[in-house]
């Protein structure tokens, strides 16, 4: 199956990377995500929204985290993703792991489980843009 995978270097902690994956408040001011659910523990649950509307929500993706550690490690399986123009995608899984390098820390996210065709190849095509795009972004941020 394919994959997408960024790496790079970031000026801060491990648990600043962390902790902007797995807080409310910092998805909103990152990665726009409007609503979110998340219970950080391994059975804790990882939903996001985007885009809410009096006809409902536009995005989600909501997955069950199976590793977390605040200091390294965010690990999201049974991750699925519901857009109402587009048929149900998942499972699929995503990782990031960050460890401490010199006075910052490297930083590993890895999006997995695409499957091929349809919808599929649509999702794949727009994550493998989307991710180096919003991880730069995300870079400028926690740096800031």
């Amino acid at each position: 199956m394919r994959k997408v995978e960024v790496s790079l270097f970031i000026n801060a902690t491990p648990e600043k990377i962390i902790d902007a994956f797995v807080n409310p408040e910092r998805l909103k001011e990152w990665w726009q995500v409007e609503q979110a659910l998340i219970v950080p523990k391994p059975g804790g649950l990882y939903t996001l929204v985007w885009q809410i509307s009096d006809q409902g929500f536009g995005y989600v993706s909501s997955g069950q985290i199976v590793s977390y550690d605040p200091m390294s490690e965010l690990i999201i399986d049974n991750f699925v993703y519901l857009n109402p123009t587009k048929d149900l995608l998942g499972p699929m899984s995503l990782t990031v792991r960050v460890r401490s390098k010199d006075s910052g820390s490297e930083f590993y996210l890895c999006q997995d489980g695409y499957q091929s065709g349809g919808d599929w190849d649509w999702y794949y095509e727009a994550v493998k843009q989307a991710w180096p795009d919003l991880l730069n972004s995300f870079k400028s941020y926690i740096e800031s």
